[in-house]
């Protein structure tokens, strides 16, 4: 049954039993929501398919919508050195978003980010729990309010819970915290690397979650 969005949703486009591969080519072609309808392309997750750890963030940015791949732009940049920091190696973590397709506004020649509603994000979730399903992965790392609501529920605040270890109903450990495109947004060099530093020690977290 589609969810009641507004949208038919990405059940129907999702393979059974699929691997990443067939997920990743089916996911191409997807029309669950209107996000398709503007952007370049589907983003789609990438990484270890046998990773401990996956990274879910919100949705592809304008760089990651012009290459196709997920987290390559600023955040991603600043994702890398923090996981580098906490002893994660990128290559073997399972990294995707939450929705698959970049929400924008143009502003002249630019194309501002704008967050997924609740009915796309919800729209877009059969395509993160495939993603679950054939990674399999012991902890998930939710960057960000999206990717932990979609994964935990509206009522989930990473303000309150961010870097503690939540057990998710199939077993698997969740740690929220903040997306790195937050840290950008800091006012000042000063408050950036305080929330760097917090960052960073959330990943500690996750590495030490992950060894257990």
């Amino acid at each position: 049954m589609a969810p009641r969005t507004g949208f038919p949703g990405a059940g129907r486009f999702v393979p059974a039993d699929a691997n990443l591969d067939s997920l990743r080519a089916a996911a191409s072609g997807c029309e669950g929501c209107d996000l398709y309808r503007n952007a370049t392309q589907t983003v789609f997750g990438e990484g270890d398919g046998h990773a401990l750890v996956m990274l879910v963030g919100e949705q592809p940015g304008d760089r990651e919508d012009v290459e196709g791949h997920p987290f390559v732009g600023p955040a991603g940049r600043l994702l890398d050195r923090a996981l580098h920091e906490a002893g994660i190696d990128r290559g073997r973590v399972y990294i995707t978003n939450a929705v698959k397709h970049f929400k924008y506004e143009p502003r002249g020649k630019r194309r501002i980010h704008k967050k997924p509603s609740a009915g796309e994000v919800t729209a877009c979730r059969p395509w993160l729990e495939a993603e679950i399903a054939a990674v399999r992965p012991r902890i998930i790392v939710c960057l960000g309010a999206t990717a932990a609501q979609a994964l935990l529920g509206a009522a989930f605040r990473v303000s309150r819970e961010r870097g503690r270890v939540v057990a998710r109903g199939d077993g698997r450990s969740i740690v929220a915290t903040v997306h790195p495109s937050s840290i950008l947004r800091a006012p000042d060099d000063e408050t950036r690397d305080l929330e760097f530093a917090r960052f960073v020690a959330d990943l500690l977290v996750v590495a030490e979650t992950a060894r257990t």
